[in-house]
């Protein structure tokens, strides 16, 4: 009878995280939203935090399992559904220069990230980790994927959310401005890999890329998807490598190394998904549905997330992916030349 009830009540956290997400789909429809490029994940992380700072004492205690449950699980489904935005077709529809973009990009990104946060501002290793994710891979959900595989706190991931919002929604104002003011000296197409390989989210680069015409918008997606892509092998290699660095510094027994399978299954996913089998609106409603799953997720980790957690914290992140935003742009512009002479 317990057991019956426990999952009655972790059955009405995981609906009442489902109405914070309907609220935050049905928001990122408003022509505000549409304008600045701001996804429903984006609107949810904002809405859960609000009421995690505010009425989260009124919630009932037993429905705290129904949020874990969308923080953790959910998250790992929408991830993995979101291979249905990918086929490996349009790998070869960009070309060496677009993967090697791609590749160099997140590899780089990641590595500079990492080292200025630990060493230089002496940042956590978690929230340097999760911040670099968002920067060099695909912002919020980037972050989401991340934080499983280093068991990160949910408000680390919440201040790596906000710094993707911030420089992600000035990258999007900031490439087209350039661009048209002849301080970048790219093709339309160019400038497309340009824009989908240094952008954060999906959601900038689509609306960056749309400002400079269709032939610039169609590469940058493209190039944004590579970098999606990435974002598996770069969870299966974090894994290897937290456990590698763990041993080295504690000299324990052998660890057993976690591979985060829902990575694995993301690319399976894809895979398929380039295969053709699926008709076209079905796979636009399994898409809908990921951006719902990923939008509770999103919420979810909102309200797990309060203020004063972020006290201790300060401005480092803040500073860290300002530095990243910085060579993504000057750094990511000489990538590209150099990709583009390959």
């Amino acid at each position: 009878m317990f057991q019956k009830e426990n999952r009655n009540n972790t059955l009405s956290g995981i609906l009442f995280v489902a109405l914070f997400s309907t609220s935050a789909m049905y928001l990122s429809d408003f022509a505000l939203f549409k304008h600045f490029g701001i996804s429903p994940l984006i609107i949810g992380i904002v809405l859960g935090m609000i009421y995690a700072n505010t009425l989260r004492t009124k919630l009932p205690k037993e429905w705290t399992p129904g949020i874990l449950f969308s923080t953790k699980t959910i998250l790992r489904v929408g991830i993995v559904l979101y291979g249905f935005r990918i086929t490996f077709q349009n790998i070869e529809d960009v070309g060496t220069a677009g993967i090697l973009t791609s590749v160099v990009v997140v590899g780089s990104t990641f590595i500079i990230g990492y080292v200025v946060g630990t060493k230089w501002l002496k940042l956590d290793k978690e929230t340097t980790i999760l911040t670099s994710a968002g920067s060099s891979i695909c912002g919020a959900a980037a972050v989401l994927a991340t934080e499983p595989v280093i068991n990160a706190e949910p408000y680390k991931s919440a201040i790596a959310v906000s710094t993707v919002v911030v420089f992600g929604t000035l990258a999007m104002f900031l490439y087209p401005f350039l661009y048209k003011a002849g301080f970048i000296p790219f093709s339309p197409e160019q400038m497309g890999i340009f824009i989908g390989g240094t952008i954060h989210e999906v959601a900038h680069v689509v609306a960056a890329g749309n400002a400079l015409g269709v032939e610039a918008a169609k590469t940058a997606v493209i190039v944004k998807m590579i970098r999606v892509m990435l974002l598996a092998p770069f969870l299966v290699i974090l894994g290897f490598w937290l456990v590698r660095t763990t041993q080295s510094v504690t000299h324990k027994h052998k660890t057993n190394i976690a591979i985060p399978w829902f990575a694995v299954f993301f690319i399976v996913v894809a895979g398929f998904n380039s295969l053709n089998l699926v008709p076209l609106n079905l796979v636009a409603d399994i898409n809908a549905l990921d951006t719902f799953l990923l939008t509770m997720a999103m919420s979810a980790l909102g309200m797990e997330t309060n203020a004063s957690k972020f006290k201790n914290v300060g401005m480092k992140p803040i500073y860290l992916a300002g530095i990243l935003f910085l060579w993504l742009i000057f750094g990511g512009f000489y990538i590209v030349k150099f990709s583009l002479m390959v």
